[in-house]
C-alpha cells in the first residue's frame, strides 16, 4: 500500500515541476490539507520569488514596449491571465502569464520602451509568500543576456539530444492552441525557452516561421463588413517654441533646423527587413497594362445590387486566380530552394500610424468578392488598431501593394521575404483610343526574385492577370 502511494506521489511531482519528493507514508499524505495538495494542478505554482522576463511574442520580435499593465502589485495571478499589453514590431499583443502566484513587483512601468527579450519586467511569488518583501533581481540586463544565451542554445539544440522519453513536456495554453492549429504533433520538436523548459507561445511562433507552416483549418469565419474607415491622417505640426515637445513622439530642435520624430519598433524592423530584402534578393521587374472597363462595370453592378466591393477586391481575386495558374509565383525562397506554397494566401499592404503591415487573406483564390471584401476590411481595421494576431500577418505566399487610391500611376515594390514576388498596383487612368472613346487602364508592376522565378513565368502570371482583369466574368465561375 505504501509503495502504491509513493508511486502516485512521484507522478504528481512530475506534473508540477516540484523538486522535493513527498513522504511515502500514506497516513501522512492523507492528512495533508486540500490547499497543500495544489501541486496536482497542471499550471506551474511558484514557491519563491520568480522573475518574469520580456517574452518573444512573435518570431521577428527582438524588443518590445510595455503599453499597459492589467495587474498591479499584490494582485493574484492565474495561468492564462493577461499580465500586460506589449507593443511588438508588428502589433500590440497581450502577454498571457503561464504562472500562478502573486505579482510582487513591477520593474518596468507602462511606457518602458526598447526592452530586449529576456529583460526582467516583473517579479512574482507564490500564493502563500510575503509579496511585499519579495527578492528583487540585482540586474535585469544581466538576466536578459543570460536568457538570450539560453534561448540561442535551445534553438541550436533542435536537432540535438532530446529530453528523456519519461519527461513530460510542459506547454502554455496559448502554445498548445497554436500547435493544434498548425498540426504540430510532437512538442519535443519545438525548442523550449520558457522557465524550467516550458514551451511558450513565442517558441511555437518561431518554429512555425522557421518551418514555413500553414494552418490546417483554413475555413474563414464570416465577418460582418465594418463601417468604412478612412486612412489615418497625420495632422500638421503646429508652430511652437524651439526645444519644446509638441507630442509624445515629436521634438523640435533648439536651433529650429529640424524635427525629431521618434521611430517605432515596427518602423525599425521594417527598415531592417527592407534593407535586407533589397541587398540580398536579386529583384527583377515586369509590368503590364490592363483595360479595366469591364471590371469597373462589374463592380458597379455589385454595388447596385447591394454588395459593396472595391477595385482592390477584384485585384486580389484576379491575383489569386493567376497564382493558381502559375504556381511557381506562389512560392517562398528558403534554404536555397523554391518552396511552392499549397494555398494561395495573399498579403495586402495596409498603412498604419506605426508603419506598413500586411494582413493576409487566406485561400484568396477560392473566396467570393464579398468574402474578400469583408475579410480585408476587418483585417484593415484590426491592423490600424494594432490588434492583429501573428497568424493574421505572418505566412502569406504573395503580396499586393495598392497605391491607386492616392493617384499613383505606377511604382515598384520591395519583395517581402521569404515570398518571391510582390505586385504593385497603380490607379486606373482614362486614355484615348483609336475609335475616339476613352478607356480606363490600370498598370501593375511585379517585382520578383530572379532566383526563384524566371522571366517566362513572371510574364505568364501577368498575362493571366491581364486576361481576368479584362474579362472579370471568368472570376465568377
Amino acid at each position: 500500500m505504501a509503495s502504491a502511494f509513493g508511486h502516485f506521489g512521484r507522478s504528481a511531482i512530475k506534473l508540477t515541476g516540484f523538486r522535493k519528493l513527498l513522504p511515502y507514508d500514506p497516513c501522512h499524505i492523507v492528512q495533508r490539507s486540500i490547499s497543500e495538495l495544489r501541486l496536482f494542478h497542471t499550471a506551474r505554482k511558484l514557491d519563491a520569488s520568480t522573475p518574469i522576463p520580456m517574452p518573444a511574442l512573435s518570431p521577428t520580435m527582438v524588443e518590445g514596449t510595455i503599453v499597459k499593465w492589467h495587474k498591479k502589485e499584490g494582485d493574484p495571478v492565474s495561468a492564462g491571465d493577461a499580465l500586460c499589453d506589449i507593443q511588438t514590431d508588428k502589433a500590440v499583443m497581450s502577454f498571457d502569464i503561464e504562472e500562478e502566484g502573486i505579482l510582487a513587483k513591477i520593474l518596468k512601468p507602462e511606457g518602458s520602451k526598447e526592452l530586449k527579450i529576456g529583460t526582467i519586467i516583473a517579479v512574482m511569488v507564490g500564493e502563500d509568500e510575503d509579496w511585499q518583501n519579495a527578492e528583487i533581481p540585482e540586474s535585469s540586463e544581466s538576466s536578459s543576456e543570460s536568457l538570450s544565451e539560453s534561448s540561442e542554445s535551445a534553438q541550436s539544440s533542435e536537432t540535438g539530444s532530446m529530453p528523456e522519453p519519461s519527461a513530460r513536456i510542459r506547454m502554455s495554453p496559448a502554445a498548445r492552441k497554436l500547435m493544434e492549429e498548425y498540426s504540430i504533433s510532437s512538442p519535443r520538436s519545438v525548442p523550449a525557452t520558457g522557465p524550467h523548459g516550458m514551451v511558450n507561445k513565442g517558441d511555437v511562433l518561431k518554429y512555425i516561421q522557421t518551418k514555413n507552416l500553414t494552418k490546417v483549418d483554413l475555413s474563414l469565419k464570416k465577418v460582418a463588413p465594418p463601417q468604412p474607415v478612412s486612412p489615418p491622417s497625420t495632422p500638421p505640426l503646429q508652430p511652437s517654441t524651439p526645444g519644446t515637445r509638441i507630442s509624445p513622439s515629436v521634438t523640435v530642435s533648439p536651433e529650429g533646423g529640424f524635427t525629431d520624430i521618434e521611430t517605432t519598433n515596427m518602423r525599425r524592423v521594417i527598415a531592417k527587413r527592407l534593407t535586407e530584402s533589397k541587398t540580398m534578393i536579386p529583384h527583377s521587374y515586369v509590368s503590364i497594362e490592363c483595360n479595366v472597363d469591364a471590371a469597373i462595370k462589374m463592380r458597379k453592378k455589385f454595388i447596385d445590387s447591394g454588395t459593396k466591393i472595391s477595385m482592390n477586391d477584384i485585384i486580389v481575386k484576379a491575383a489569386g486566380y493567376s497564382l493558381k495558374q502559375v504556381p511557381k509565383v506562389n512560392s517562398h525562397w528558403a534554404n536555397e530552394n523554391v518552396q511552392i506554397q499549397p494555398t494561395v494566401d495573399i498579403s495586402v499592404a495596409v498603412a498604419t500610424d506605426s508603419g506598413l503591415i500586411t494582413p493576409i487573406v487566406r485561400n484568396a483564390a477560392d473566396l467570393s468578392f464579398s468574402q474578400i471584401s469583408s475579410t480585408t476590411k476587418a483585417l484593415a481595421v484590426k491592423a490600424r488598431e494594432g490588434k492583429l494576431q501573428p497568424q493574421e500577418f505572418q505566412g502569406g505566399s504573395f503580396t499586393i501593394s495598392n497605391l491607386g487610391m492616392f493617384g499613383i500611376g505606377e511604382f515598384s515594390a520591395i519583395i517581402n521575404p521569404p515570398q518571391t514576388a510582390v505586385l504593385a498596383v497603380g490607379a486606373s487612368i482614362l486614355k484615348p483610343s483609336a475609335e475616339g472613346k476613352p478607356h480606363s487602364y490600370l498598370t501593375v508592376k511585379m517585382s520578383y526574385d530572379s532566383r526563384a522565378i524566371d522571366e517566362t513565368e513572371a510574364s505568364q502570371f501577368l498575362e493571366k492577370f491581364q486576361q481576368v482583369m479584362e474579362n472579370p466574368s471568368l472570376l465568377l465561375v
